[in-house]
């Protein structure tokens, strides 16, 4: 919400635009009994109810506190101290039938460094991982970057698989991503 009303996010005046692939679903949970994330209120006491992000693709509402919300003349979205579960659903294809998909490429596994511009979309990061051919994880790599726009990384998503982590709030399984620079 800050960035939305100081004018520093690419995902400013971007609601009801497409700006992921139609099958993406992303939405919050914040009633799931027992998950990390639930609770019936924000940190400013309002009420947090079930409400989609992204459907289709499309964005649907931001993430924002009361403050924010009054900066840019909208309804708060029970955002205050963050999101409750936000999930982001998968294709229902497992880690591995991913990966023999993809065929070729890198997976990341770790990120470091402070190298994602939200005011641009501009993203560029340190990383390690694997490398993958034929379908299989062949060996370990790191000291490497991984460059993109966040417009293009998230127009060029191919799937999301099922190997969903629920040991935060943030519910997500493996995102495959078409393409980004890697380098050495």
């Amino acid at each position: 919400g800050s960035a939305l009303y100081r004018k520093s996010s690419f995902l400013l005046d971007k609601l009801g635009e497409q700006i992921f692939p139609s099958f993406m679903h992303i939405h919050e949970q914040p009633h799931l009994f027992k998950a990390l994330g639930s609770s019936a209120f924000d940190a400013e006491g309002v009420a947090t109810q079930n409400r989609d992000i992204i459907r289709e693709g499309v964005l649907q509402g931001y993430v924002l506190d009361s403050y924010s919300a009054r900066r840019l003349n909208m309804t708060t979205t029970a955002n205050a101290g963050g999101v409750h579960n936000l999930t982001v659903d998968s294709n229902d294809l497992s880690f591995q039938d991913m990966l023999k998909a993809m065929d070729r490429g890198v997976i990341v596994t770790e990120t470091m460094g402070m190298g994602v511009n939200i005011v641009n979309g501009d993203y560029s990061q340190g990383a390690a991982g694997f490398w993958v051919e034929n379908g299989e994880i062949q060996y370990a790599i790191d000291e490497f970057t991984i460059a993109g726009q966040l417009q293009d990384m998230f127009k060029g998503i191919q799937a999301v698989a099922n190997d969903v982590d629920l040991r935060s709030n943030i519910r997500s399984g493996s995102v495959w991503i078409d393409k980004m620079m890697v380098a050495a």
